[in-house]
C-alpha cells in the first residue's frame, strides 16, 4: 500500500469525510490494482532501449548522408528529425504513454544534435556553451508543456552543463577553476539526490534522485583529485573570479535545494560544508596520496564522515536509496584505503588473505547492517 495513500486516508478519516468501512474498501480496491496498475520492468526497459536505438539509428543515417546533402537539405532534415519524434510521441500519448515519454525525450535529445549541426551548416561563431544553453532552453520548454520526468531530467542535466561550460571558457588558461566546478557539481548532485521525501515524491523527483545518485561517487573522487588538474598552466585563477565562482558553485545548488525541500534544505547547507571539507583533501589522478597528514588521510576521513552522514540522513527522512548509497560509499572508502595504504605494506600472500577476509567479513557485516537499517525505515513508514 502506498504510503501517500495511507496518509490521505488518515486525514480523511480524521476530518470525518469517510468512515472506517469506506477506508477499508479503498485499501482493498487499491491493493487489487497493484499488480496491473503499472508496467513491468521488461516492458519499460524495452521501450527505453528501443527509443535509444531508434535515436542512434537516425543520427547514424543522417551522418552517413550528411556530405551528400546541400545546406538547405541538411537544415530541413534536422528540423524534420526533431519534429517527427515529437509528432510520433503526440500520436502515441493516448495509446501508450511510456512510448510517448520516450519519443519526446528522443526528440529533445535530437534538438541538441540539430543545434550543433545547424551551427556547422551556417558557420556560426563557435561557442559551445551557447549551443548547450539553447538545448537547455528547449528542454525546459518541453518540460513546461509536457510536465514529464524525462524532460525534467534533461533540463536538470543540461542547465549545469551549460553553466559549467561557461565557467570552463571563462577560466581557460588559469589553474584552480576545476576544483570550483567539481565542488559545485558535487553539491548539485547531493541536491538532486535529496529531492524526494516522504511528503514530496513524484516521478520527476525520483529521476533527479537517480541523476544525483549516479554522479555522486564519481564526483567525490574527481573533487578530491582536482588539485592535480593543472594542464601545464602557470597562472592561478584571480581571486575575484575565484570567489565569484565559489559563491555561485555553493549558492545555486542551495537555492535549488530550497525550491525542492523548503525548510528541510538546512541539511543541504550542512552538505555544502562537507563538500568544502572534501575539497581540502588531495587524491592525485594516479590514485596515490601525497602531502602532509591531512592530505594523506583527509580523503578517507572525509569520505567516511560523508558516508555515515548520508546513512543518517536517509534514516532521518526514511529514504532507502540514501542508506544504500552511504553504505556503498563506506565500503568503497575502506577498499580504497586498503589498496593504497595497507596492501603495499604486506607481502603478496598476506595482502591477498587480508583482502579476502575484508571482502567476506566486511561484506557480510555491511550487508547485515544495511538490511537492518532498511528494515528500520520500513517499520517507520508502516
Amino acid at each position: 500500500m502506498a504510503h501517500n495513500l495511507e496518509k490521505d486516508l488518515e486525514r480523511w478519516l480524521s476530518g470525518g469525510l469517510i468512515d472506517a468501512d469506506t477506508a477499508t474498501r479503498i485499501r482493498a480496491f487499491e491493493k487489487s490494482r497493484e499488480g496491473t496498475a503499472g508496467l513491468h520492468w521488461p516492458v519499460l526497459f524495452a521501450v527505453a532501449f528501443g527509443a535509444l536505438l531508434l535515436g542512434a539509428g537516425v543520427l547514424l543515417f543522417v551522418a552517413a548522408h550528411w556530405d551528400s546533402l546541400a545546406p538547405g537539405s541538411r537544415f530541413g532534415l534536422l528540423l524534420a528529425m526533431v519534429a517527427l519524434f515529437h509528432l510520433a510521441a503526440a500520436m502515441a500519448a493516448d495509446r501508450f504513454p511510456p512510448l510517448a515519454h520516450a519519443l519526446h525525450a528522443v526528440g529533445t535529445i535530437s534538438l541538441g544534435a540539430a543545434i550543433f549541426l545547424g551551427g556547422q551548416i551556417f558557420h556560426l561563431q563557435e561557442h559551445w556553451p551557447g549551443g548547450v544553453m539553447l538545448w537547455a532552453i528547449g528542454a525546459w520548454g518541453a518540460w513546461l508543456l509536457l510536465r514529464d520526468w524525462p524532460q525534467a531530467a534533461l533540463a536538470a542535466l543540461l542547465t549545469p552543463i551549460w553553466l559549467g561550460g561557461e565557467w570552463i571558457e571563462a577560466t581557460a588558461g588559469w589553474n584552480g577553476g576545476e576544483k570550483v566546478l567539481l565542488e559545485g557539481a558535487l553539491l548539485l548532485a547531493i541536491t538532486y539526490l535529496s529531492a524526494p521525501s516522504s511528503e514530496r515524491e513524484s516521478a520527476t523527483r525520483k529521476a533527479l534522485a537517480w541523476t544525483g545518485g549516479l554522479g555522486l561517487i564519481p564526483l567525490v573522487v574527481l573533487t578530491a583529485s582536482s588539485s592535480s588538474f593543472h594542464y601545464g598552466n602557470e597562472h592561478s585563477l584571480p581571486e575575484a573570479i575565484l570567489y565569484a565562482g565559489w559563491g555561485a558553485a555553493l549558492t545555486l545548488p542551495l537555492v535549488v535545494s530550497w525550491i525542492l525541500r523548503r525548510k528541510a534544505a538546512w541539511m543541504n547547507a550542512v552538505a555544502a560544508l562537507w563538500v568544502l571539507l572534501l575539497g581540502t583533501t588531495s587524491l592525485d589522478a594516479r590514485g596515490s596520496l601525497s602531502g602532509d597528514w591531512w592530505h594523506n588521510l583527509g580523503f578517507y576521513l572525509a569520505s567516511v564522515v560523508g558516508s555515515l552522514a548520508m546513512i543518517g540522513w536517509g534514516i532521518a527522512e526514511g529514504r532507502r536509496e540514501r542508506v544504500n548509497l552511504g553504505v556503498a560509499g563506506f565500503a568503497l572508502t575502506v577498499l580504497a584505503f586498503y589498496f593504497s595504504t595497507v596492501m603495499d605494506k604486506l607481502g603478496r600472500s598476506a595482502s591477498l588473505i587480508g583482502l579476502g577476509i575484508l571482502f567476506l567479513v566486511g561484506g557480510w557485516a555491511l550487508e547485515k547492517t544495511r538490511r537492518g537499517l532498511v528494515e528500520r525505515i520500513k517499520r517507520g513508514a508502516a
